[in-house]
């Protein structure tokens, strides 16, 4: 009942701030039609909903290790805490795209397309630790494959961002080039603001893209550390999942 309220409040906000982003847009003369607002609006409402639900447990989870009460699900004070840190990470990127001077989709985009493959890396390092806690070593090249190669592309994506020497591509070249405009005196005082936004949102991009590599480096020792323990069987295969429960519709007649 209180998904269902939940998602009926989002999809009421998304509409309403649909009409009012498409009337903001056609008074400046801009084509953007209410539709395209609509799905904007809707996925982005989606995705943030989910991902600060899942960032609020990890947050609470992390935190209950540092002091026990903060851990508590069930405890609206550690609720509403670890919703603040979440929340709070997530929109201080958004306030970086709404004043970063190229527009926001310039300074996240690059950070949202390494976030989502190494997310995609974390689910295929969780599936492949499930089939060999399972006993099922034989199908594990079925996630194994794709995990080992989409962790070589990213990884390669990650270190060009951050350290490829041309400007167009790199973080770091892009911050030391427009550092140099600024020591020679090329541009003209007006700019100087905006330059030095992005050369900050350059540094910035270094430090999340570094911080997301050295985690998912982490997960990947962890999880190789794992499974030679558990092919040599020095570790016992004892399963968390939920027990596997066959479905009733056959014998209720809804196949």
């Amino acid at each position: 009942m209180n998904t269902t309220v939940l998602a009926l409040g989002w999809i009421l906000i998304a509409v309403l701030g649909a009409g009012a982003l498409s009337g903001i847009a056609f008074s400046r003369g801009e084509p953007i039609t209410g539709t395209w607002f609509m799905f904007e609006a809707l996925f982005i409402l989606t995705v943030l909903d989910a991902g600060t639900r899942v960032g609020r447990f990890m947050v609470q989870e992390l935190l209950g290790h540092i002091y026990k009460p903060l851990g508590a699900t069930g405890s609206y004070g550690s609720i509403l805490f670890a919703s603040f840190l979440t929340c709070g990470c997530w929109g201080y990127f958004l306030w970086q795209g709404v004043i970063d001077p190229l527009g926001g989709i310039n300074s996240l985009w690059p950070l949202f397309g390494i976030a989502n493959q190494l997310l995609a890396c974390c689910a295929l390092v969780v599936a492949t630790t499930i089939l060999f806690k399972m006993g099922k070593k034989q199908y594990a090249w079925v996630t194994l494959a794709p995990m080992v190669w989409l962790i070589v592309v990213t990884m390669t994506a990650s270190y060009q961002k951050i350290f490829d020497e041309s400007p167009r591509l790199g973080f770091l070249a892009n911050a030391h080039a427009l550092e140099a405009q600024i020591v020679g005196g090329a541009l003209v005082p007006e700019a100087l603001p905006r330059t030095h936004q992005l050369i900050f949102n350059n540094y910035l991009n270094v430090g999340v893209t570094a911080l997301l590599v050295a985690l998912i480096l982490f997960l990947i020792f962890e999880a190789l550390s794992l499974w030679i323990r558990l092919l040599s069987g020095s570790t016992d295969t004892t399963l968390n999942e939920s027990p596997y429960v066959a479905t009733r519709w056959p014998a209720e007649g809804r196949a």
